[in-house]
């Protein structure tokens, strides 16, 4: 057998480093290559976000002018069934002498179908709040791991934005996690407490601030990762602004976002599906 003379070691030598580079490479770039496009995502996203409002019953009178009130943004979880939006979103007094219900908005525009919706579980400590509908199974998003989000990680949010002014028609936010943030900003100052920054305070619980805008409407919108789709966080700017931002004059334009672990006690004994 030919003995290999140093050029030709040499040579194989550097090849097989190359083979060695172009193999870390490929494990480093194949997460993101085997994901999905964000649009491809978004079509996937979109079946299981939906309007939190109020709805007259068809052939209802409406003496109050509207019909239906879109408010904010919700998303389907759990067995199809059921929706998480933000718990100031649903404390309403309703027209119940002329049957208004709360409700969940499904399709788009004018083709939008109201669901009525009835609150099961609560969660006025992190202004999550847990509806119920009956009929046919939503698409269900999935929840991710909110304890693993870094703050630089890219994110998405999908809502109704402007939903009376707009109508309803899903509009998605591309941003990042800019910061990992209480939710109650320490004041130096006695004055600019109150009972609910004390409570927040006590509570003592992380938000996520993101650098994409979120408007009014997008309550409750679910925030996802790129890629997986799964929801790490619920869009909220009350809760979190009302104790971050009292000394500012107007609001920030910030963005801040719940935690979906908080999701999870909401959904305990309810995951499975029902007939």
């Amino acid at each position: 057998m030919r003995t290999m003379t140093n050029c030709e070691q040499l040579h194989m030598k550097v090849h097989l480093a190359f083979l060695r580079v172009s193999a870390m490479i490929c494990l480093m770039i194949a997460p993101s290559a085997w994901s999905a496009s964000l649009p491809d995502l978004i079509d996937k996203i979109r079946p299981g976000v939906v309007g939190v409002g109020t709805a007259y019953p068809p052939r209802q009178p409406n003496v109050k002018g509207e019909r239906v009130v879109y408010l904010a943004t919700g998303f389907v979880v759990g067995d199809g069934r059921h929706i998480v939006t933000n718990a100031h979103v649903t404390g309403l007094d309703l027209d119940s002498d002329n049957n208004q219900t709360l409700a969940v908005f499904t399709g788009r525009g004018v083709n939008a179908t109201a669901h009525p919706a009835q609150v099961v579980r609560e969660d006025k400590e992190h202004d999550l709040v847990l509806l119920e509908i009956q009929g046919s199974r939503l698409p269900a998003l999935q929840l991710g791991n909110s304890d693993a989000v870094r703050e630089g990680q890219d994110i998405a949010f999908t809502g109704f934005p402007l939903g009376m002014a707009l109508g309803l028609y899903p509009v998605t936010h591309r941003g990042m996690v800019a910061a990992i943030t209480p939710a109650a900003q320490p004041s130096a100052d006695s004055d600019k407490l109150n009972s609910v920054k004390i409570a927040r305070m006590r509570a003592g619980f992380d938000a996520f601030q993101l650098d994409a805008t979120a408007y009014p409407g997008n309550s409750g919108s679910p925030v996802f990762e790129l890629g997986s789709g799964r929801v790490i966080g619920v869009i909220n700017s009350v809760l979190v602004k009302e104790t971050k931002e009292t000394m500012l004059a107007r609001p920030s334009g910030i963005t801040y976002a719940i935690p979906s672990r908080y999701i999870k006690p909401l959904l305990s004994g309810l995951e499975t599906a029902r007939p």
